[in-house]
């Protein structure tokens, strides 16, 4: 086969973490590439996303997604070109979004590369906003938390791939206000910026007294949860009756060393008759086409846009991954490889 690699460059998992990743916790090495066999494609990789819920992989305990393994290549969303081809639907030349990421080189199955328009957005577009990410905020929002036009909604952790997209997908949908938090002022004005109605630095103040004062007389009818514990607890108390939480995410609890404390008002769910639903994006993929129609035209109005925050090199990914743990990102983190 024409300029065929023999190896490639990946990231192990070297150690597990406790509490927050470090360096020490990832292997950078190189492997020999297989031969294709048939139905397989080989991919050069272009972008791979880190995202906060690899931190739960790096864990071994038992979860809807199974743990990754020491001494092997981490895995994740990732955007290559097609270098070989031994699958009818691809050809050399084709870019592909599969989950083979943390890797310069990967070798699949071609029904695990899906063909993608680059002509229509940008390649890396289709690990954010067209992607996983964007179909998250869509089903969580609508889906899982039943949003209808009217509703005013709180979102935490709002600067960052899904929370910027919720609020926007909101807006655009007819809600009558949007409230946003987080962490720093500089994400807060590019909240407001995005047309969120009201956001706040959660660092400023206890977290329920801030997001009264942003609600109002209204009070809020749905929060996107990306957060957890303290934010949790403060969207509790000032949700209207039968308000509505879609839990995304706690991302504030994932390098804790201990049980974190639960909310403490969670008894107020019951005289409110609130619906708190947990969700995983995989259980709604059934509304991918819904959703990538309804972006498309958001994307061409101008009713949503959307940031990503790019580190270039494979070598760079770990110190990627655990930046993005520390909200080092605005929108979608993003490694560009350089294979």
């Amino acid at each position: 086969m024409t300029n065929y690699p023999q190896t490639s460059r990946e990231i192990q998992l070297a150690s597990r973490p406790e509490g927050w990743p470090t360096d020490e916790n990832f292997r950078l090495t190189e492997t020999d590439v297989p031969e294709l066999e048939e139905g397989q494609v080989l991919v050069r990789n272009l972008y791979m996303s880190v995202d906060p819920y690899m931190r739960g992989r790096m864990n071994d305990v038992k979860s809807y997604v199974p743990p990754f393994q020491i001494d092997a290549p981490l895995d994740g969303g990732a955007i290559g070109e097609v270098v070989e081809s031994r699958s009818e639907g691809h050809r050399p030349g084709d870019k592909v979004l599969h989950g083979l990421g943390w890797r310069d080189y990967a070798v699949l199955d071609g029904k695990r590369a899906r063909v993608i328009d680059t002509e229509a957005a940008p390649a890396s577009a289709y690990l954010g906003v067209l992607g996983m990410t964007g179909l998250t905020a869509y089903a969580g929002l609508t889906k899982v938390a039943e949003f209808k036009e009217g509703d005013v909604v709180f979102v935490s952790g709002a600067a960052g791939a899904v929370g910027s997209l919720v609020g926007q997908i909101a807006k655009a949908m007819g809600a009558k206000k949007v409230i946003g938090s987080a962490g720093s002022a500089e994400k807060v004005q590019r909240l407001l910026d995005l047309g969120f109605d009201e956001a706040f630095n959660y660092h400023d103040g206890p977290v329920k007294e801030s997001l009264k004062k942003a609600a109002g007389a209204d009070g809020i009818d749905v929060y996107f949860d990306n957060v957890g514990g303290e934010h949790l607890e403060a969207a509790i108390a000032v949700l209207n009756k039968y308000g509505r939480i879609a839990m995304c995410g706690a991302i504030s609890q994932y390098n804790a060393t201990e049980a974190p404390t639960g909310p403490r008002n969670l008894a107020l769910a019951i005289g409110k008759e609130l619906t708190l639903r947990g969700f995983i994006v995989g259980s709604y993929n059934q509304y991918a086409d819904e959703f990538a129609g309804l972006m498309s035209g958001w994307l061409q109005d101008g009713k949503v846009s959307y940031d990503e925050t790019f580190v270039d090199g494979l070598e760079n990914a770990p110190q990627a991954f655990i930046d993005l743990m520390k909200g080092a990102n605005k929108g979608k983190m993003i490694v560009t490889l350089q294979a």
